[in-house]
């Protein structure tokens, strides 16, 4: 066992300093997905907020860089290392992850779910690097432009569709956890990452939201239109073991945009189509409501 785990760090370090030379910063990782770094502030009390200003290692995601002999020394501190870490939304190619995850015991479609969002907001994914997870997932590379910041999100998409920008990181090509290994896409090795299409660049950066009646507030409460079309058909496509988590979602989004009161008929008659009974419907968006009064 000994000697699989040094040629497993050894091949993470030859993988990272890859890496590294096409200009992604990395750091670490162990089996876990975790920084393989302990914090240097771990026993200190009160808690330390430190992203690296010590000049420590162990800082997890703020220890990433190109330097190769950096590289080299962060890995050399974490021998059982076993994966890396790329940071996103950093220069030189301010990386953007779409995390698709694939969850059949919930149902949950995400790659339906983003080509659903790409009909909706008539955008289309370019060829792009991918790299397949080792429970059936895929992420996808993107750029993101210099003067925009790409917060990290769980969810707020769509169901199984995660999001990492700036301060969060991707697990690289190569990288072996307790689950598997992390391989590249076969057609995707030569691909460099394509930038992010400009709509779906505006669904990452929502602007902030201003609660109705806030001072300043002049705009008029938004209409659902379209997107509220898109709303209704996205809860008229899930199948069964995806209903309430498709009619919770589309509900947040509509709360979100203004419109959740307007809409919250036509999206109880549609999950009712799909097997719902209206009481669960009326439910669902009841919380989904209280969960986006909460966050004003």
């Amino acid at each position: 066992m000994a000697t699989i785990d040094r040629q497993t760090a050894t091949l993470a370090l030859a993988h990272a300093l890859a890496a590294a030379g096409r200009g992604l910063p990395v750091f670490p990782l162990s089996a876990t997905k975790l920084p393989a770094l302990r914090s240097p502030h771990h026993s200190e009390q009160p808690p330390v907020h430190c992203r690296g200003e010590c000049g420590l290692p162990g800082h997890g995601v703020h220890d990433a860089t190109t330097d190769p002999a950096a590289v080299r020394a962060l890995f050399a501190a974490a021998p059982r290392a076993t994966g890396y870490g790329i940071a996103c939304g950093r220069a030189p190619h301010r990386l953007v992850g779409i995390d698709l995850d694939i969850d059949t015991a919930h149902g949950n479609d995400s790659v339906g779910a983003l080509q659903q969002l790409a009909l909706q907001h008539l955008f289309t994914i370019p060829p792009t690097v991918t790299v397949l997870t080792p429970s059936g997932g895929r992420h996808l590379w993107l750029t993101g432009p210099a003067d925009t910041t790409v917060p990290n999100s769980a969810g707020r998409l769509a169901p199984g569709i995660d999001v990492r920008g700036s301060g969060g990181y991707l697990v690289g090509p190569g990288s072996v956890t307790a689950h598997g290994r992390y391989r590249l896409a076969p057609g995707t090795a030569h691909l460099p990452p394509a930038p992010c299409p400009r709509a779906l660049l505006r669904l990452l950066t929502p602007p902030p939201r201003r609660p109705a009646g806030a001072p300043g507030s002049t705009a008029p409460t938004e209409t659902p239109g379209r997107r509220g079309e898109g709303l209704i058909q996205f809860v008229l496509a899930a199948h069964e073991g995806q209903r309430n988590t498709r009619l919770f979602w589309a509900a947040c989004r509509a709360y979100e945009h203004g419109f959740g009161d307007a809409l919250a008929d036509a999206l109880t008659a549609a999950a009712v189509r799909t097997g719902l009974t209206e009481q669960e419907a009326r439910a669902a968006i009841a919380s989904a409501e209280r969960l986006t009064r909460g966050r004003g």
